[in-house]
């Protein structure tokens, strides 16, 4: 059980500071905007999970972040004023950035229906560099 509570509070303490880290890089991104573009993440991962250039494994990653972005239960609700959305953001740009390193950058970008800006910003708060 102590080592349940440890692995809890550490997982807890990194959902914390990856929060804090997407805040500050994701301040010009306005809570409107970020909240739109949750439903382009989506239909992004439905287009990744059809495409046979995706392999397996990464499928799977893609399906695990659908559901956690679809699932109503969130680590943060989504009521909550100004970082809300942002667990799900950070899923996103994590799922994102594997998929960019197993697939590649133009995979990705070209199943993105959404404002290339806003693609642009998720790249980056995932760390994934342009160019």
């Amino acid at each position: 059980m102590r080592t349940f509570l440890i692995v809890a509070g550490i997982t807890l303490a990194v959902w914390a500071v990856a929060i804090v880290v997407l805040y500050v890089a994701g301040r010009r991104m306005t809570a409107a905007k970020l909240a739109r573009a949750i439903p382009d993440v989506l239909a992004l991962f439905r287009g990744l999970l059809a495409d046979p250039r995706i392999p397996f494994v990464s499928k799977v990653v893609v399906g695990l972040g659908f559901l956690y972005l679809v699932n109503p239960l969130d680590l943060i609700p989504e009521f909550v004023p100004v970082i809300g959305p942002f667990d799900d953001v950070i899923v996103g740009a994590l799922v994102l950035r594997h998929l960019v390193k197993r697939a590649g950058r133009e995979t990705v970008t070209s199943h993105w229906r959404g404002d290339p800006a806003t693609l642009a910003t998720v790249f980056r708060m995932a760390g994934i560099h342009t160019g």
